[in-house]
């Protein structure tokens, strides 16, 4: 059931890269977004201000993110961060708490990858109605990549993805978090499977950088679940329309 009354829905993370396409999205349908973020004077990790940022929201969408590999940094950044949102918004009287996490969290050892499987569980047991929708990579996360990788030479993970655009991640969240919760919604993919060297080809030469890319084997489980498709959505499910291609076009315009 969708709600056709104007509502109030908290973005938790909304200034980062999906949460400003969550922010457009949940104003584009007609209702009033609430940007939960340091800027905004509401600390997440400390909860600082959230009890006021919450009130009058009907539903939260947290998008908020951590810039690490360690399991253990990850992991008490998700976990303090979903316990504190899902006990303010329980005493705002929220009625829906939608997570963004990623598909194949449960199929890698990567530290950060174990840590939104643990956000995951602890939000499916909080005490809100709640809902985990799981997201491939965004075509942003190609060049996001490059960015952290210095040199002449582009080395970078031998890994089969399925990109898909962050706003059309942003649209679907938003529906969802206007629907009833599911708990578990189906895994959204972008439309097309792509080697991420060959994405990250296509980025250079668009941005007319002279940069050679060299696509290596991550060691152990971690890599072995980047490159044998295990962070390919497994079943059926909805797919995003714009290519990686399409959106590499726009974006270089």
């Amino acid at each position: 059931m969708c709600f056709d009354l104007a509502m109030r829905i908290a973005v938790a993370g909304g200034t980062g890269v999906v949460g400003t396409h969550v922010v457009e999205a949940v104003s584009g349908a007609g209702h009033e977004p609430v940007v939960i973020a340091r800027s905004r004077g509401v600390d997440l990790t400390t909860g600082a201000g959230l009890d006021d940022a919450l009130d009058g929201v009907s539903a939260v969408v947290d998008v908020s993110n951590v810039t690490t590999l360690s399991r253990r940094t990850a992991e008490r950044f998700f976990v303090r961060v979903s316990e504190n949102l899902l006990a303010a918004a329980h005493r705002a009287g929220v009625r829906h708490h939608v997570l963004l996490s990623i598909v194949g969290v449960d199929r890698s050892p990567l530290g950060y990858y174990r840590a939104k499987l643990r956000q995951e569980e602890v939000v499916l047991a909080g005490p809100l109605p709640a809902t985990v929708l799981r997201a491939t990579q965004f075509h942003e996360f190609v060049d996001q990549s490059l960015a952290r990788v210095p040199g002449p030479v582009a080395v970078v993970p031998r890994m089969r993805m399925q990109p898909v655009a962050a706003s059309e991640v942003a649209a679907h969240l938003v529906e969802i978090a206007l629907g009833e919760p599911q708990r578990r919604a189906a895994d959204l993919a972008g439309p097309q499977v792509h080697e991420f060297a060959d994405l990250a080809r296509e980025v250079t030469a668009a941005r007319g950088l002279r940069r050679p890319v060299l696509p290596v084997r991550v060691p152990g489980g971690a890599g072995r679940a980047m490159s044998d498709g295990s962070l390919l959505p497994a079943e059926d499910g909805p797919r995003g329309r714009i290519t990686f291609r399409e959106w590499l076009d726009a974006d270089v315009r």
